[in-house]
């Protein structure tokens, strides 16, 4: 099949495509998702099959606001409720309980709750309400890799398997949406991103728990990344952890027999004298640019098969770079550059 490129003068023929059960690749904040009819049960597969995804791994479905929850959740808490008041339209997944029977359990992985995201961005959601129903949206990239932040890494992953991409540029944040589970008493974070415990906490006015444990292999996972590898390059990525590593990490890049990757800050990059073998991929000057910039610095390399090594940059756990590691670590296989 040919793949589109759409912009959001082609709506129409994004919703289109989307009512006619075919699979259409939408922009968010966070990453580009692969959007197909949640309702529509034969095109919520053939999302599992465009990616190669594990079927019991479950799918986010995007609405274009509360209302549309509404139509498919059971009744919404006050807490839940100053959720989307607070957060929608933004980074924020909610786990909710379902009514009987409203969702496939090709969306549910055959749970009776379901995650619900309302994307801050204003062509994907012009889409949801043109196609006017709900839009399944994984990660539009092959089961297992980096997630897709342009539109570009989409159609590498993707062309030929989906009718079309909607691109609206680059991707803002470049981690996927904080998970946060409300359909039990006690609120938990399934997988971080922008949006953390302590903001949750505040608006809800109670605890919330960090739940990120990797379920057994005969379970299904409430939320994705919880079960599965994800996030990994071909070649092996080490973490560096510490400041004083660096210069380690120099002299060892400069003895291996293969082109090294290295992923860092501009203050690392420009303050070793690197060997002709490494290639450097920049983080910029922060935690907040790396978070951006890492998925696209794992696809860069991804796209150079003689790289068989790629040294990246640990940032502290606080705020968003709570995300970032989550996201860094799964990438590694949690392998330490002073572990290996």
């Amino acid at each position: 099949m040919d793949t589109n490129i759409y912009t959001k003068k082609d709506l129409k023929l994004a919703a289109k495509d989307i009512n006619d059960g075919q699979l259409v690749s939408f922009p968010t904040e966070t990453v580009y998702g692969l959007g197909a009819d949640a309702t529509n049960e034969k095109a919520v597969k053939a999302v599992y099959a465009a990616k190669g995804r594990p079927s019991d791994n479950p799918l986010i479905v995007h609405v274009d606001g509360p209302d549309m929850v509404k139509q498919y959740a059971q009744p919404l808490s006050k807490e839940a409720q100053s959720l989307l008041d607070t957060f929608w339209p933004g980074p924020l997944t909610i786990i909710f309980k379902l009514k009987p029977d409203v969702l496939s359990k090709a969306v549910t992985g055959g749970l009776d709750t379901a995650a619900f995201r309302n994307p801050n961005n204003d062509v994907t959601l012009s889409l949801i309400r043109e196609a006017g129903v709900p839009i399944v949206g994984p990660s539009a990239n092959t089961s297992g890799k980096p997630s897709p932040t342009k539109a570009e890494h989409v159609y590498h992953d993707l062309k030929g398997k989906i009718a079309g991409i909607l691109d609206d540029g680059e991707s803002k944040y470049g981690v996927e949406s904080t998970v946060l589970d409300m359909s039990t008493d006690k609120p938990a974070i399934l997988r971080p991103g922008a949006i953390t415990a302590e903001q949750i906490s505040k608006v809800i006015h109670k605890p919330v728990l960090d739940q990120r444990t990797k379920v057994a292999d005969d379970q299904v996972p409430k939320a994705p990344g919880m079960k599965y590898k994800h996030y990994a390059p071909n070649a092996q990525v080490y973490i560096v952890d510490d400041e004083d590593e660096w210069q380690e990490a120099v002299d060892w890049a400069a003895k291996q027999d293969h082109p090294v990757g290295i992923m860092a800050d501009n203050h690392n990059i420009n303050g070793y004298d690197w060997s002709d073998n490494v290639e450097t991929f920049s983080l910029g000057d922060n935690v907040n640019s790396a978070s951006h910039l890492l998925f696209a610095g794992l696809r860069h390399f991804d796209n150079e098969p003689e790289v068989k090594s790629i040294l990246t940059q640990a940032f502290s756990s606080d705020g968003i770079g709570e995300a970032y590691m989550n996201r860094l670590n799964k990438s590694a296989g949690q392998v330490h550059f002073h572990l290996r």
